[in-house]
């Protein structure tokens, strides 16, 4: 029990250079559960579900799919008729459905955490809209916003809550429908306007269809506790550590607007409907060029070397390193960074399934510890470092977990 005596006791032995102490009792994860819609949709299937683009083959997909490593994905859309099947409500909702056991029912639920890239609607938020799929019991709901860390930032609140003691039984989740905006329907305004004023071959700009081979659908959901099971695997987690640079770089990944040469945005409110289509200022766009140049720096060198710094963490201390890099092309980089501040981990201790599961944005940490948890191969006090970057306007979330096992 915390008192004026321990607490003091704590301060006094604080060193301020060591990140903040920690008086909070243990919070724990003690079920993991991944979503993925429909079948598997391997390189040569992807533009017959997504569809063409003004009718015509992209001219990069099989460079960019040479470059990312994914060679399955999975889409929320019936790959017959390019309907939607789940909306991102339903995909969320289905793989906290997967967390039930005989322990645990959705409406033990304290507290619903979503994080999401974009919902299915600008209000209300993602979180409610689960919640109304689900039909649990009323309990508090959050939603975070962002790319890929938004499914960090729903984990953190769900972790501080159960530490706090506030709640029991909190889930936390990422999800994502990209597919959803990402068919080639979309984008037909857009090239129609285009060659109204230029005879050229139709194709979209390469910040849009770049994308298009990146990112694809998926859901996870983790089940925070303050106690481990008592039979079979939780992981422990220390902490979670996350960092924005925004107040140093423009945006480099965004939708809904549309990046001017200051590299402000101008947001689609200050457009006229008919620009929505007309310009796509909907799409997910990237600026390739400022990724490259910055996404190592601002999410593995700066942060990282922070943690150290302010943790001590040690790279030989990890057994299992799970990266959420968009494509493989980043591996490299990723680990020459690490190198560059002294933290290197061997590739043998690297854990992911892009190639597999593909990019699922705010997802992708949750579908990998997923595989992790259930692989079987996870030992008691093994340790797992967590990295997931965002190049929305660069953050980045890191966590650490270790292994806990019960009879």
């Amino acid at each position: 029990m915390l008192n004026k005596k321990n607490i003091m006791e704590a301060l006094q032995g604080h060193n301020n250079k060591s990140e903040t102490f920690y008086l909070m009792p243990s919070v724990y994860i003690n079920a993991i559960a991944a979503f993925l819609p429909n079948k598997p949709v391997d390189n040569n299937n992807i533009e017959s579900v997504l569809g063409e683009v003004g009718g015509k083959p992209s001219r990069v997909r099989r460079r960019i799919l040479r470059s990312n490593g994914i060679k399955t994905r999975y889409y929320a859309i019936n790959p017959d008729t390019g309907e939607t099947t789940h909306t991102n409500a339903q995909l969320t909702a289905e793989a906290v459905r997967l967390l039930v056991n005989k322990d645990f029912s959705i409406d033990d639920i304290d507290c619903l955490s979503c994080g999401t890239t974009l919902a299915d609607q600008i209000m209300p938020n993602h979180a409610v809209m689960t919640h109304g799929e689900l039909g649990n019991l009323p309990c508090e709901v959050v939603a975070t916003a962002g790319v890929c860390v938004a499914g960090m930032t729903a984990l953190k609140y769900a972790f501080l809550g159960v530490a706090a003691g506030e709640f029991y039984s909190a889930v936390a989740t990422g999800s994502e429908t990209a597919s959803s905006i990402m068919r080639g329907k979309n984008f037909e305004p857009e090239l129609s306007e285009r060659n109204k004023l230029l005879e050229e071959y139709p194709v979209i700009a390469f910040e849009k269809d770049f994308l298009r081979w990146m990112l694809s659908d998926g859901a996870g959901a983790v089940l925070l506790q303050p106690k481990p099971n008592s039979i079979g695997v939780s992981l422990k987690i220390h902490w979670i550590y996350e960092r924005s640079y925004a107040n140093e770089i423009s945006a480099c990944m965004y939708s809904g607007a549309v990046k001017l040469s200051d590299g402000s945005l101008r947001g689609w409110k200050e457009f006229a409907p008919e620009e929505w289509l007309s310009d796509s200022i909907f799409s997910v766009k990237q600026d390739v060029k400022q990724l490259n140049e910055n996404v190592i720096h601002y999410t593995v060198e700066r942060p990282l070397a922070e943690i150290v710094e302010k943790k001590g963490l040690n790279p030989g201390e990890i057994d299992y390193f799970l990266p959420h890099y968009s494509s493989k092309y980043f591996k490299e980089k990723v680990a020459d960074g690490m190198k560059k501040i002294g933290f290197e981990i061997p590739f043998e201790r690297w854990f992911t399934n892009l190639s597999s599961k593909g990019n699922t944005g705010s997802a992708s940490i949750y579908i990998m510890l997923e595989e992790l948890f259930q692989s079987g191969k996870l030992k008691q006090g093994e340790k797992i470092l967590c990295y997931i970057p965002e190049s929305g306007r660069f953050s980045s979330a890191y966590m650490l977990l270790s292994v806990c096992k019960g009879l």
